[in-house]
């Protein structure tokens, strides 16, 4: 059965501990005049008042039970004072980091890849926490190990030509994957009344044994886009130059000479040498 946290309001500790003083006083004044009994009924005091005693901090709480009872959560600051026989479990509210250990998995592809993460949560019910799992820190670790394996198996690492367009990737998109991961961590350690604040991937690359091959893999792909924009580029520059030639009439090309300076022109952009420049004497066709 889900427990949920119950407010527990306590009283005053301030209060509390001046009321165990006036009784410590009363209880020897007693004493002193010879009246034991009313001198034990202030020491019981007293001590009631002492026991009861507990301090918190900001951003922690104390859940209180009474012989295995769940009681309720006091969430309030400073020092404060319950029914002595309560038990008091501090919990701390703050927010904590998990640094989640570097895993090799596969992605969508089936590449195997190396990926962790980092994030950032906190307690939300404190009930939740303590009653309802056996370790909610050990929970949350291994909850966001299962989460980052999931999510790496959803998504390829990075853009290829089996993918849709616009498909989300690893590499590409980095704030999207962290959306869901966040979602997904979410879902899985509500349970543990536990919300998470944020969490980002912190390390992601192809595992070392195909590390190499996916570098040439890239740099190729890299090598062919470049040379498809020189070589746009070039064709539009060719295209000007044969226009403003036509429009101010400076020479008359025929085909063969438009086919020849165009080819010319071409291998002098595209090339990825310095071009030598000759001297022709003659002329295309001697």
């Amino acid at each position: 059965m889900n427990r949920t946290e119950k407010a527990f309001s306590s009283f005053s500790g301030y209060l509390a501990a001046a009321s165990g003083l006036l009784l410590a006083i009363l209880a020897v004044v007693m004493l002193r005049a010879f009246q034991p009994v009313p001198a034990v009924a202030c020491v019981i005091g007293a001590i009631l008042a002492f026991a009861g005693l507990y301090m918190l901090r900001p951003n922690q709480a104390a859940l209180l039970t009474l012989f295995g009872q769940y009681i309720g959560t006091d969430r309030s600051e400073g020092l404060r004072w319950a029914f002595p026989l309560y038990v008091k479990q501090r919990i701390s509210l703050r927010a904590r980091n998990l640094n989640a250990p570097t895993l090799k998995v596969n992605d969508k592809r089936g590449n195997p890849i190396e990926i962790s993460a980092a994030i950032v949560w906190r307690v939300k019910d404190t009930a939740q926490a303590v009653y309802d799992v056996d370790d909610y820190e050990r929970y949350v670790a291994v909850q966001a190990e299962a989460a980052l394996r999931h999510l790496a198996s959803l998504y390829a690492y990075d853009e290829g030509e089996d993918l849709s367009d616009g498909e989300t990737t690893l590499r590409a998109g980095m704030d999207e994957v962290a959306h869901a991961l966040k979602k997904e961590l979410q879902e899985r350690i509500c349970a543990a009344g536990v919300e998470t604040l944020d969490a980002k991937l912190t390390h992601l690359a192809y595992a070392p044994e195909i590390a190499q091959v996916m570098l040439r893999r890239q740099q190729a792909e890299a090598i062919i886009s470049a040379r498809q924009k020189i070589v746009h580029g070039a064709v539009s520059m060719v295209e000007a130059a044969l226009k403003g030639l036509a429009e101010r009439d400076i020479v008359e090309l025929d085909a063969e000479r438009k086919a020849a300076m165009v080819s010319n022109l071409l291998v002098v952009l595209c090339s990825d040498k310095d071009t030598q420049p000759i001297v022709n004497t003659g002329t295309l066709y001697n």
